[in-house]
């Protein structure tokens, strides 16, 4: 039950940050501004829906798509640990900025933006669904893939709630709050990036040495 509970604790925490919803609510608003409240509420309601629905295909068919392109799990775990690493330095340095929208570019997603760019790629991108894929592959039992799963819905819940009270969360936190916050979770994101890494070449390595 205590393996359980650390993965699931491990599960929670590091998606909550690489999925990263504080850095998203001010690029939420922006491209939300022209719309009123009720839009702005089922635009969230939609990407969020969106993101948690593809992360969870990944997820669940990941196993597949290792034997379709015969990738190892080793190779998978360092790979995502690089993309996971980059990420974490980049939310360090409080520069996290994983898509760059123009003027022109928010008026033509102003209609629909809930599942471009809102939910794929800025909730459920490359880091979150390389780790969310390393962490189906260390789950080992029936309650540790729940786990996952779960913790992937609540991840997205309380993303979802962030988004709905995003303006006054922005207003409470202050852009000083918002940057502090984005560095703790950018070092916890490289340390869990690192581990990844490692768990991935330990193997290699060791099959190299001792064929």
């Amino acid at each position: 039950m205590d393996t359980v509970s650390t993965y699931a604790l491990l599960c929670f925490t590091s998606l909550f940050t690489i999925t990263s919803p504080l850095s998203t609510m001010p690029v939420f608003l922006t491209m939300t501004n022209s719309l009123g409240e009720k839009e702005r509420r089922a635009v969230a309601v939609r990407a969020t829906v969106v993101a948690c629905c593809a992360l969870l295909i990944f997820v669940l068919a990941g196993q597949f798509l290792f034997r379709f392109f015969g990738i190892s799990t080793n190779g998978f775990r360092i790979v995502g640990g690089i993309i996971i690493f980059r990420i974490g330095f980049d939310m360090l340095q409080a520069r996290y900025t994983p898509m760059n929208l123009r003027k022109e570019e928010i008026k033509e997603y102003a209609k629909d933006v809930s599942v471009a760019p809102l939910g794929i790629p800025l909730l459920c991108g490359p880091g979150a669904i390389a780790n969310a894929i390393v962490l189906m592959q260390e789950a080992h039992s029936l309650e540790m893939k729940t786990a996952l799963i779960g913790s992937i819905v609540l991840v997205y819940l309380i993303t979802f709630c962030m988004l709905r009270w995003a303006g006054q969360l922005v207003k409470l936190i202050g852009e000083t709050g918002n940057n502090v916050m984005m560095r703790l979770m950018g070092l916890i994101l490289m340390v869990i990036a690192v581990e990844c890494f490692v768990s991935g070449v330990r193997p290699i390595l060791t099959e190299i040495i001792h064929p």
